[in-house]
């Protein structure tokens, strides 16, 4: 059985492949939306236990998506990460504002990803 549903909003197919390795590896299931308006739309649908999302993306950005995600009645309460190479003063800040939960910069620490995915899971 699963630990947890969770939803990555990803454009870059090598860092997906990554997480979903390690989080699958990890007993998560994980399913793939590839840019921030395909991300909003699937977590309305499938109401995933937590949200990976990619702060830089085509058509509609993480901080956006975020936004759209944490206003949602339907959404809001989804802990959400953001996972970024955003990783200058103020954006750590930008992100929170967005509505995320926490904020992990690319290149990721891997173990650091399993622990922060499974805290937010549980606490959900």
């Amino acid at each position: 059985m699963s630990k947890g549903r969770i939803l990555v909003v990803e454009d870059n197919m090598d860092t997906y492949e990554l997480v979903h390795f390690i989080l699958e590896k990890n007993g998560y299931e994980t399913f793939l939306a590839m840019n921030g308006r395909d991300g909003v739309d699937a977590a309305r649908k499938q109401k995933p236990d937590l949200v990976i999302m990619d702060m830089s993306m085509p058509e509609m950005d993480g901080w956006t998506a975020t936004g759209l995600i944490k206003r949602d009645v339907l959404t809001s309460a989804i802990p959400l990460i953001a996972l970024t190479a955003h990783a200058l003063p103020g954006d750590r800040q930008r992100a929170m504002d967005a509505g995320c939960n926490e904020y992990i910069t690319k290149p990721m620490d891997l173990s650091e990803l399993v622990e922060t995915v499974q805290y937010w899971v549980n606490k959900h």
